[in-house]
């Protein structure tokens, strides 16, 4: 049977990311700390907020992407998996479950993000992530370029040489096929 580790989170960041980089500084890991937020009504009738707190890490140059746009207080998207990292520290076993994060969509508007001139609307994942529960971030390059999907950014026309005069802007209204559709409501 198939099974399923899928998560996605819009949230927003509790501190500003933090980046470090595999031994042999072939590859930039970053994490985040992503706060999502849930609102329920109490018996009284008011309401409750709950936070959750996500530990996701991102690799590569979706790493570079977070490191240079986000800052404490901006909002993402992310889509990932769950892993469970479990380790031994002075005789003790720590187990640490964290978001690997396939998919990154910077939200927000660009001055709440202090964004430089670029901006970028979807960041794809690096394949290559790590994928074991061993506690070591100290995997190699990926073997061939191929193994990175491009990140995503909005297309931007060229310059096109000035165009004849184009007749006025009709009036802008509801179109007509638009008047149709309350007609297939079906209540």
């Amino acid at each position: 049977m198939a099974s399923v580790n899928k998560v996605i989170l819009i949230g927003n960041l509790g501190r500003d990311p933090e980046t470090r980089y595999t031994t042999d500084n072939s590859l930039q890991i970053t994490t985040l700390a992503l706060a999502t937020t849930t609102y329920r009504r109490s018996q009284d009738g008011g309401r409750n907020e709950e936070v959750e707190w996500h530990r996701v890490v991102l690799f590569g140059r979706q790493a570079e992407i977070a490191q240079q746009y986000l800052r404490k207080g901006s909002q993402a998207y992310i889509e990932g998996r769950l892993r469970t990292r479990r380790w031994e520290k002075e005789g003790q076993t720590h187990y640490s479950t964290e978001i690997i994060a396939d998919s990154l969509q910077l939200l927000g508007s660009r001055n709440a993000q202090s964004e430089p001139s670029g901006e970028f609307e979807s960041v794809s994942a690096y394949k290559g992530a790590p994928a074991s529960s061993d506690s070591s971030y100290s995997r190699g390059r990926p073997s061939s370029a191929d193994e990175f999907e491009s990140p995503r950014t909005p297309r931007q026309s060229a310059p096109s040489a000035p165009s004849a005069p184009s007749a006025p802007a009709a009036p802008i209204g509801r179109p007509a096929e638009m008047d149709d559709l309350d007609d297939d409501v079906p209540f």
